[in-house]
This record gives structure tokens, sequence and C-alpha cells, in this order.
């Protein structure tokens, strides 16, 4: 053999060998998306089926986060607890974790490289690694929240005044998400064929009621690369004509609710927008359940399944009715870069094992507690029978609660993870003209 084909030899040795530690260890996997298996958390004192009340509630502070500890503590809600159960995302992205997270490399303007499906980080935060809480967002940020694509509808905002316990309006929702890249369950994988603009994500949201803002539709495109900005649209029905937001109003109030469409999901908006900072791990009760054991909503939804709203209680009906479980949580600290930003801190406590936002607390200029945002997390085996067996912690209550205004916004989802309805044209300016006419 010739000394350059030895040569070549070598390196394509070499390139197979390094392929093949490619993969992260099993225990990193293990410990990444199936924390439950040989552990479950605990709290001294705490036992699974107790109701947190006024009268107990300063025994498991240190389980609460510092909204729902001071709210129970005020007497608007108390909540009831349940075991922790596995939560396991699908097995396609778990394998796509394995087969591609080693070579995910953190660049140091934020951004990543060599992204092409599941958990970019997958090993265990370290408290001493200043770029823990940058991983950690990205795990959050290319998660699988609304899997490779999924549709809400029915989609119910409840404004609600806290003070009176008031109805004030509600606005009626179809929303859709579509993933162009990083998609692991619905072919193609792991990408669309036609994506010239190098989008990752797609957002559309149509209004179906009230009728003065009938037809007002929203359109987001989150590109590939995260120093470029959003591409925000809003057709307004009673104008009919598409209006192009600018980056400045992803932080103003949405249809006249308690949220910006920068709190969409938690945080929507680009990674490198904020300085992302890891708190620690700890244990916090936090919604997790199963849809179809809970408490549901008596309101009649017009929908063929039957299917109910999770309901609501405590101060002005505010709250969701399920059950609390003990899990593991990342605390995730975001510092908005821009100084006009009308926050101080987002403070995500993320669930270690899903990579989804529990809850969200939000601090407004002074720092200042300005408002509270739980997500309810249902088991997609124990919801709708389309979800079985999709591996989505899906969303399925939530509520944006100001409370310095004492008003709240209720979210009541109707969640499904299907391919059907969601051709890539829908998610264009063009659709939007079509469908507001």
């Amino acid at each position: 053999m010739k000394h350059t084909e030895l040569r070549l030899f070598s390196l394509v040795l070499l390139l197979i060998s390094g392929l093949s530690q490619a993969a992260p260890p099993d225990e990193v996997i293990q410990q990444s998306f199936y924390p439950y298996e040989n552990w479950t958390p605990s709290h001294p004192g705490y036992e699974p089926g107790v109701v947190i009340d006024q009268g107990n509630v300063d025994q498991y502070q240190e389980i609460l986060d510092a909204a729902l500890y001071t709210f129970i503590k005020d007497g608007w809600v108390e909540i009831t607890t349940a075991p922790t159960t596995d939560f396991a995302l699908s097995d396609d992205y778990v394998e796509a974790t394995r087969k591609y997270s080693e070579g995910v490399e953190l660049l140091d303007n934020g951004t990543l490289d060599n992204v092409v499906a599941g958990r970019p980080f997958p090993e265990e935060p370290d408290i001493n690694d200043p770029d823990a809480g940058q991983k950690l967002i990205w795990n959050y940020q290319y998660g699988f929240n609304a899997g490779d694509v999924e549709r809400i509808y029915p989609f119910w905002w409840t404004f609600r005044d806290m003070k009176t316990e008031k109805i004030e309006r509600i606005i009626k929702f179809d929303i859709r998400f579509l993933k162009w890249q990083q998609r692991v369950t619905f072919e193609p994988t792991p990408a669309l064929e036609k994506n010239p603009a190098n989008i990752y994500r797609s957002l559309y949201m149509y209004v179906e009621e009230p009728f003065d803002i009938r037809n007002t539709q929203l359109l987001i495109h989150r590109y590939r690369d995260d120093l470029r900005r959003d591409d925000v649209w809003l057709y307004l029905g009673f104008q009919r004509r598409v209006r192009r937001l600018a980056a400045g109003q992803i932080t103003d109030s949405f249809l006249g609710t308690d949220i910006m469409i920068e709190d969409f999901e938690g945080y929507n908006s680009r990674v490198t927008d904020y300085t992302w900072e890891y708190g620690g791990t700890r244990n916090l009760l936090v919604p997790f359940y199963y849809h179809n054991d809970m408490d549901l909503a008596d309101e009649p939804v017009d929908d063929p399944d039957g299917y109910r709203f999770i309901k609501a209680h405590g101060k002005g009906n505010c709250f969701p009715k399920v059950t609390y479980q003990l899990r593991k949580i990342y605390l995730l600290n975001g510092y908005p870069k821009d100084s006009e930003h009308p926050l101080s801190k987002r403070v995500i406590n993320l669930d270690a094992q899903t990579s989804t936002m529990a809850t969200l607390l939000i601090y407004d200029r002074k720092g200042e507690l300005w408002k509270w945002f739980p997500i309810g997390k249902a088991h997609s085996d124990y919801h709708l029978p389309g979800n079985h067996g999709k591996g989505v912690a899906l969303d399925d209550f939530a509520s944006f609660t100001d409370v310095q205004a004492l008003h709240c916004t209720t979210l009541q989802f109707k969640s499904l993870i299907t391919n059907d309805g969601m051709d890539p044209k829908i998610f264009s300016v063009q659709n939007l003209r079509k469908s507001g006419r």
C-alpha cells in the first residue's frame, strides 16, 4: 500500500473510531431522560396526596416556587399533590440525542453549531460551568415541547378579574406549530426538503371569536440562525392587511391579554437576547398530571371528541385544579440584554426530564414580582387517543397571572400531536392574506 493510500486509510479508521464514540454514555442518557427510573424526589415531611393550604404551607416552602408559596400563604389557592410519575419523551427524540448530541458545539457568540436533532446537551448541568445556563436554555429551545407538529384546537384564552372574579372576555383560537428542522417523528426527518429561508420552527394562530377580532392571525418564523431576529406578522381582520411587527412589539400586550408574544410557551424569542444563568437543581411541586384523571370543567366545549378542559379554581378562578407532583427542576435565570426591556428577570423552572417550562416568574424593571405563569403538563398516554404513544408532555392548562394588577388570563387547551393539516403553506404570509379574506 502506498504511503498516500495508507494515510488515507488511517484517516478513515480514525473517523470511524470517532463516530463510534460519538454517542453519549448510557448513564448520561438515563440520567437525562429517565431520572425517576431508580429514584424518587423527596422532602422531609412530604407525602404525596397531601393538600397544601394556609395551615401547613410553611413546612413545604422549600418545594414551592416563590410565587406559589405566597399565593397559598395568602389564601388564594390550595393545591393537591400526587406521586411523581414518569413523563418519558419519544424514543425517537431520545435516540436522536444519542446519535447527534456529541457533535453539538456552543460558540462564543452563544449560538450552536452542528445541531441535527435531539437534546443538544444531555449531560447534567454543572454549577461551576459558566455556560450551564446557556446550555439549558438551548435544551429548552430545541426541546420536544409540541413534538414535531402540534395543533391546539379549541384553545380558549379567558380574561379574569381577580378582585370581582368576573370573566371579562374569552378569545377562541386555532393554533399550530411546525418544526421545519430537527424533526424525529413525522417524515421527512430530520428536516423538510424545501426551506430556503432556513426556518427552524413556525407558529400560526387564528382567532375565531369574538366577532370584533375574528380573522386576526399571527405568524412567527424562528430561524436556525439565532442571530437573525424572528419574523412576526399580524393580520388584522378589521383592517384586512398584514402588518409586520417590529422587534420591540413582541413585549407589548397581545390582544389585550396579560401575555406578551415573548411569553408564549414560557420564552418565545432568540436565546441570545438574554443572558442565562443556571441557579442550581431542586425538587419542586409543579403541575404535571394525567388529564383523564383530573376534575374536568363543566362548561361545554363544542368538540366532536367530547373533550373537556381542565377546571379552574382559586382566587378569580386563575389556578388550574390539577394535582402537583414533586419533580427534579433546573432553576434558570434569564436577564434581558436590552436596557429598555420591560423585564429585569425571567425565572424559568425547567423540568429536568422533559426540558419543558413548569412555571415561570417574571420580575418588572424594579425587581418586583410581576407575573406568574404555570403551564400544566399532561401525559400523552392519558389524554386524547391520538396522543397515545407520542411521548410529548402536552400543554394542557396555563394561567398568566398579573399579581400587581390582580388580573389573569387563563389558557385552556386541547392539544393534539398530528401531522394532519400541517401543510407548510399554512405557515406563510400568503396564507394570512388568503385566510383573512
